[in-house]
């Protein structure tokens, strides 16, 4: 075991593990670099090709969760197909103009404004919007708890 590759390994992880709140970092992308990284560095001293396939393909799916999960929470909550794509499409226009605060307020909105275009009631499309809100919390918790498990099961794997 390096113990420099193992502290810039760990730099880069806690970066992405920031990155799992912060949308201006790859997260979850930056934990799957620190195995790379390590890997490469190390000549796969720790782990191998299965290790890095694993990781590989739930870093993959992690762009499924993350890109649906308010919408996933809009429909949840009631929202018809108008609020299913106006949290996407909402969400996605918020984080290009204002980072983390327009991602919020994007998949709020987004959610809220296709509901009421739709012709539902207020209340309705409030529920909608708050749908998105919750689904977006829950896909931002779900990725920190993998980022955690991706990082401890590093640790676990140079330590053994």
């Amino acid at each position: 075991m390096n113990v420099t590759y193992v502290i810039i390994t760990l730099i880069i992880m806690t970066l992405g593990l920031l990155g799992t709140v912060l949308p201006m970092l790859p997260g979850i992308v930056l934990i799957y670099g620190g195995f790379l990284f390590y890997g490469i560095m190390t000549d796969w001293s720790s782990y191998g090709w299965r290790v890095m396939l694993f990781w590989g393909f739930v870093t993959m799916a992690t762009f499924v969760v993350d890109y649906f999960a308010s919408a996933l929470g809009a429909r949840k909550f009631g929202a018809s197909r108008y609020g299913f794509w106006g949290s996407l499409v909402g969400g996605f226009a918020g984080i290009m103009v204002a980072n983390l605060p327009g991602l919020v307020v994007g998949a709020f909105a987004g959610a809220f404004l296709a509901e009421l275009l739709a012709g539902k009631p207020v209340v309705e499309a409030l529920r909608s919007g708050q749908g998105a809100l919750i689904g977006l919390l829950a896909g931002t918790l779900f990725k920190v708890v993998l980022g955690i498990v991706m990082i401890g099961s590093f640790v676990w794997l140079v330590l053994n």
